[in-house]
């Protein structure tokens, strides 16, 4: 009888807790069983790991096999233990040095010929193996991903290769990351965009505050094209935020997490995405769209167009940045901090207002049609901005470009610097007290705000939103109080015609 204990890790939200690989030899009828809520993918490995031992020219043991996958009342699920269950075996059949085995954590799923596959969510484990100070043996395609992590990570290619590393014939080199940078895919540039000041400005807003924004305007005239060029606006992520982003990319299984890992994400699903593409789920609960846009931007395109359930999830994630899926079994929490920009027709048609189109909605159809988007909904978007057709001189190949996204960016980002500096996140997440400290107004801005909050019936949420945007624009012009200039545009960018005097 000889019992191995090896390390490995689950996958549970973006956590990696640590799950020992118990293999223990004894006699009796030959057999193999595998307990401790092993889930199918997880039980079949038995058929994996047989195979690749008796390939890889190992003798499979003819004794009674047990693997105790520990703790027992955490769910297991996936290939990712193959690896270990199989070095266990062999380690407890003395063919491999043990000693060695059980200093190191290790993942990958079996192919019967003896080939490590690579499986999901490897960083989430790399940042805990890191904590720990351990190293880590990962399938070779998950290897750039685990050394984004600062881990010790040695590369898997098969069984065969593996146990000769852990028996010293072959030498052990930890792998180093790659000297060439991560390539960063470049955006749309926003000087593509002619005309459209308005909505540039903005654009320019939400990105230095980090605010939501709504696109309303008829077809063709460049809403998706401006929503597009957002990211391409915004500073560069530091290195924890891409961390963070990438980690969730793992966990869905992306095979080049570590490909433009430093470029903020930019997702946007079609209308017809579920409430659970859109923020997550299933019985082993994964990451939908909203935290994959984590640290970057999510854009909803016709956004009325999406059922009216399915938009009313994102309410909670869009005040908390997180979103909690909570399962009979199971409970996982992802990150959930993104951007949203929409965009929208003002009817149906699309042509309400629109001096070049003729709009053939009723009234009913345009209330049904704006119905669909939640008044608290639309209270949790800062920016709403009426998008009009560019003039016609604009539109023609001679015409000069506006104003390029690097030099938007550097007053982005300043504004940015200075936010962080102060507020230590941007301002969009400010709340309660903190709010109350950084905003220094002067006493016409409180007095132009409260004849807002009368004259339109404003929530206390929008009057808030209001002071945030108004923090922003000032924090673009470098200014500590905020003016009466600056809180009269931030009401004019939540779509509301108020005179400022």
């Amino acid at each position: 009888m000889s019992v191995v204990i090896l390390k490995s890790r689950a996958q549970l939200g973006v956590d990696a807790p640590q799950v020992t690989v118990e293999v223990f030899l004894s006699g009796g009828l030959p057999s193999f069983s595998i307990v401790g809520l092993a889930e199918a993918a997880v039980r079949e490995s038995k058929d994996r790991v047989r195979g690749a031992i008796m390939s890889c020219g190992f003798k499979f043991p003819q004794q009674r096999i047990t693997v105790c996958l520990g703790p027992a009342d955490m769910r297991k699920t996936g290939g990712r233990f193959d690896l270990a269950i199989a070095l266990g075996i062999l380690a407890a059949s003395k063919l491999v040095d043990s000693a060695k085995a059980e200093s190191i954590e290790l993942y990958g799923e079996l192919a019967l010929d003896g080939t490590v596959r690579g499986v999901p969510g490897i960083l989430p484990a790399a940042l805990r193996a890191c904590q720990d100070d351990t190293a880590m043996i990962v399938p070779v395609e998950n290897t750039e991903e685990a050394l984004l992590a600062d881990a010790t990570v040695f590369a898997a290619i098969s069984l065969t290769q593996v146990a000769a590393l852990l028996n010293g014939i072959t030498e052990a080199v930890p792998l180093h990351p790659s000297e060439s940078p991560a390539s960063i895919s470049a955006y749309p540039d926003i000087a593509d965009v002619r005309g459209q000041q308005a909505a540039k400005r903005a654009l320019e807003i939400a990105a230095a505050g980090g605010h939501n924004m709504l696109l309303t305007g008829p077809p063709g005239t460049g809403k998706s094209m401006l929503a597009a060029r957002l990211p391409g606006l915004l500073p560069s992520p530091t290195k924890q935020e891409a961390i963070e982003t990438a980690a969730v990319s793992s966990i869905v299984g992306s095979n080049a997490v570590h490909v433009d890992w430093q470029k903020r994400p930019f997702r946007s699903p079609h209308h017809t995405a579920s409430a659970a593409a859109l923020v997550g789920g299933g019985s082993n609960p994964k990451p939908g769209e909203i935290s994959r846009a984590h640290n970057g931007v999510l854009f909803l395109d016709e956004l009325p167009e999406f059922n009216r359930q399915v938009l009313e999830v994102l309410r909670e994630p869009m005040e908390t940045g997180c979103i909690t899926i909570s399962r009979a079994e199971r409970q996982a929490d992802f990150p959930a901090r993104f951007q949203l920009i929409a965009a929208m027709n003002p009817c149906p048609c699309g042509y309400l207002g629109d001096s070049n189109g003729e709009c053939n909605c009723s009234a009913q159809r345009v209330m049904k049609y704006r119905s669909k988007i939640s008044g608290p909904l639309l209270d949790r978007i800062d920016i709403q901005v009426q998008v009009v057709r560019p003039a016609k001189e604009l539109l023609r190949p001679d015409a000069p470009l506006g104003e390029a996204s690097s030099a938007i960016r550097e007053r982005v980002s300043a504004a940015r610097n200075l936010q962080l500096a102060r507020n230590g996140t941007c301002n969009a997440s400010l709340e309660g007290k903190k709010l109350q400290e950084v905003c220094a107004a002067t006493s016409a801005s409180w007095d132009l705000l409260d004849k807002a909050m009368d004259r339109f019936a404003l929530s206390a949420r929008a009057h808030q939103r209001i002071w945030r945007v108004s923090r922003t624009i000032a924090d673009l012009t470098g200014q500590r109080t905020i003016d009466v200039q600056h809180v009269g545009e931030a009401i004019s960018l939540r779509g509301l015609s108020f005179a400022v005097s």
